[in-house]
């Protein structure tokens, strides 16, 4: 199962290492990872997609908290969170093409249905921006791919959330979120005194995970 999770940590050399080292030593897979300056003044905003059982999440989360240089964490959901992801894909489309000058006229219209948009038209190539879920990006680039055309390059950012408003079921529900749950939540906020995780998650894989000196 994939798990989001959105990190506040320290702007300092180094931050990035130690996050993915702190996966390994957990032996869980990172999917995509995306870092960027945030809201706030030398900090910042770290998406982390990871694969790991469902009973993890609350294990991987107290480790990120073990890090000196983490000031906040978040767990997001796709029914409480917008997360996005953008993609760069340059197709193969010309004169030299099987299909001609034809072919570019047909990935304009594929690009349209998936709300696309050329960002770049050189004689041999066609380059695609697309913002959306990775579902989506995905249904695009195996369209592509299944009508003939040759796919030269693609450049994927990783998924990017943030936490929704507080909206009624209503809203939630038109915006494609049916049951979402609407009861406010304290998003980035340390426990003061956390539980004790016990020994019953992944005792194979989590047992003993400090972090290493550096």
């Amino acid at each position: 199962m994939l798990h989001t999770f959105v990190a506040l940590v320290e702007d300092k050399p180094g931050v990035l290492t130690r996050v993915a080292s702190l996966f390994r030593r957990l032996n869980i897979n990172i999917v995509s990872l995306t870092v960027g300056e945030s809201e706030r003044p030398e900090t910042s905003r770290m998406t982390i997609v990871c694969e790991a059982p469902d009973h993890a999440a609350h294990r991987i989360k107290a480790s990120l908290y073990k890090l000196e240089i983490t000031i906040d964490v978040d767990e997001m959901g796709r029914s409480e969170a917008v997360i996005r992801e953008l993609c760069l894909i340059k197709i193969a489309a010309g004169p030299s093409h099987p299909n001609g000058q034809q072919s570019r006229s047909q990935i304009f219209e594929l690009a349209n249905v998936f709300r696309a948009r050329v960002v770049d038209l050189a004689p041999e190539s066609i380059m695609l921006e697309m913002t959306g879920s990775s579902s989506k990006i995905e249904g695009l680039i195996q369209v592509v791919t299944e009508s003939g055309y040759t796919i030269l390059e693609v450049s994927r950012t990783g998924r990017m959330a943030m936490r929704r408003g507080m909206h009624t079921s209503r809203v939630l529900k038109a915006l494609g979120t049916p049951g979402a749950d609407t009861t406010p939540t304290n998003a980035f906020v340390r426990p003061p005194n956390p539980e004790p995780l016990g020994d019953d998650i992944l005792p194979n894989q989590f047992d003993d995970v400090h972090e290493e000196e550096e």
